[in-house]
């Protein structure tokens, strides 16, 4: 049975991922920082170092690679592309920077560009952090560092990934890569 590594899952287990992950061909391994959400490994990007190499079908990573510094991205995903078998991929998404830029080139801070299961989310909490949760003391929820679907590319490639597939949505940016 394939298995994926669900990165930073918090509360969220596979059927809140992606459909083909959720299905039940699919074996999910979580692992998050925060012990309170019951993941199977506690361990943080960028270096998961409580993952074996080569273990892992998939990595997928939602809205985590964000709240790194600039520097530890290229750590981050070469630690994604250790845990991963030979032909292995990682799903990868965030906020995207060119959809917000638009928004506050506009003027336009405050105003929701969807609704998640937490609340409405803006442009300025894209930016900088869900301030809801900030705001109930959940520092990791700051943002440190964003992309668009070109510099989230350029990361990639440089961390050593063979191949790089993406698309721009109104709010996020997801990356397919391999």
């Amino acid at each position: 049975m394939p298995r994926f590594l669900h990165v930073g899952c918090g509360r969220k287990r596979k059927h809140q991922t992606v459909r083909a992950l959720a299905e039940a061909a699919w074996d999910e391994v979580t692992l998050d920082i925060d012990e309170s959400v019951r993941p199977d490994i506690v361990d943080k990007l960028p270096d998961l170092s409580q993952v074996a190499s080569d273990s892992f079908d998939a990595v997928y990573s939602a809205h985590n690679i964000e709240h790194l510094y600039p520097h530890d991205v290229p750590v981050a995903l070469e630690a994604m592309r250790r845990v991963l078998k030979q032909d292995g991929f990682v799903i990868l998404t965030c906020p995207d920077l060119q959809t917000i830029g638009e928004r506050l080139a506009a003027g336009d801070l405050e105003t929701a560009l969807y609704k998640s299961r937490s609340g409405p989310v803006s442009p300025l909490d894209m930016l900088y952090g869900f301030r809801p949760s900030m705001r109930r003391g959940n520092l990791y929820m700051a943002h440190h560092t964003g992309f668009t679907l070109k510099t989230l590319a350029a990361a990639c490639t440089e961390a050593g990934f063979a191949k790089f597939l993406g698309l721009r949505r109104p709010s996020t940016t997801a990356g397919f890569v391999r």
